[in-house]
């Protein structure tokens, strides 16, 4: 049985599927088959980065998922992002054109700034990805000067020039949303943020909303994806998964903890990128759009915010303190 996952229409008009897949964290080794599997199973959105450093073997399921014809190119939503040690104007375009090598394909469907950070250029002939610093050791994180503008004005290049059919911000805040609109010729179609029961951040969605940017939620399970990093901080915080609220409404809709987590954020309007080595779980990862949470249920999950924030650089490198 095929499933149907509902699209998110832009701000330029292209249609983004609401539940895609995360290739965050996915190993080297099986990337490629966890890639194709999950195409199999139906999924069509894929969330890469430079970061991740698997879009070769990301690349190599898209196509052989093509070959095989189980889908065709333009059945793919392909999504990476730019890494902050290309974001000085000249080095955009060019590291793009890299990233679509790897893929295999001519365009991303849509291309995000990864952080709103500019990092000292590391060749990707020296090292790739490049990681937080420039020597590859702890502590050489070496911010550089390159406006933000500029940065965003050779992303609107990529799309002029055919290279990304859309452009987003992530990791971005509200007052760095509106610079970037302030100059912009092309609005951000798309916001990708840390985004669960904890830290729920509705200032920012409402502003997203106003702007009439689109919004991917990561990290849907809170603390569990950090915790797998062994980040004492998130090791430290009750897991969403067992939390009496989410197990109840669980419960009484017959879901998964993880589904509700998932139908949560997609019944307010956000898009989603689970992953899962697990084929069942690829399965119920897909079916968090087809039920619907009581408006009492909704409150209840929203009413755990902490603003407690796991993916933020000051924690785990002690600068770039880009959510003071």
């Amino acid at each position: 049985m095929s499933i149907s996952i509902p699209n998110i229409k832009l701000n330029n008009g292209q249609e983004m599927p609401q539940v895609g897949f995360g290739l965050w964290k996915v190993d080297n080794a099986t990337c490629a088959d966890t890639v194709y599997n999950a195409i199999k199973a139906g999924y069509r959105l894929f969330d890469s980065a430079a970061d991740y450093g698997n879009e070769k073997e990301s690349g190599q399921g898209f196509a052989r998922a093509i070959k095989d014809g189980l889908v065709k190119r333009e059945d793919l939503f392909i999504v990476s992002k730019l890494w902050g040690t290309f974001a000085e104007y000249d080095r955009v375009e060019p590291i793009a054109r890299k990233q679509l090598a790897d893929f295999g394909i001519d365009y991303f469907d849509l291309y995000y700034i990864h952080f709103p950070v500019a990092l000292r250029y590391v060749d990707p002939e020296v090292r790739y990805p490049p990681g937080w610093t420039y020597s590859g050791k702890d502590g050489d994180v070496q911010p550089i000067k390159a406006p933000l503008s500029r940065t965003w004005a050779a992303m609107e290049t990529l799309v002029e020039k055919g290279l990304a059919k859309s452009i987003g911000i992530s990791n971005f805040s509200g007052s760095l949303i509106l610079e970037i609109i302030r100059g912009a010729k092309i609005v951000p179609a798309v916001l990708q943020i840390e985004h669960h029961p904890y830290l729920t951040q509705p200032t920012l969605l409402e502003l997203a909303k106003e702007q009439g940017i689109a919004v991917t939620a990561y990290s849907s399970y809170g603390p569990q994806s950090f915790v797998e990093l062994g980040w004492e901080h998130a090791a430290n915080t009750p897991r969403l998964f067992d939390h009496e609220t989410i197990l109840k409404i669980a419960k009484d809709n017959n879901k998964t903890a993880a589904q509700v987590l998932l139908r949560w954020a997609t019944q307010r309007g956000l898009a989603v990128i689970p992953k899962s080595n697990n084929h069942d779980r690829l399965i119920e990862n897909l079916h968090v759009t087809d039920f619907e949470l009581k408006e009492d249920e909704i409150k209840a999950i929203s009413a755990l915010n902490k603003n407690l924030r796991f993916n933020n650089p000051s924690d785990y490198l002690g600068t770039l303190h880009i959510f003071a």
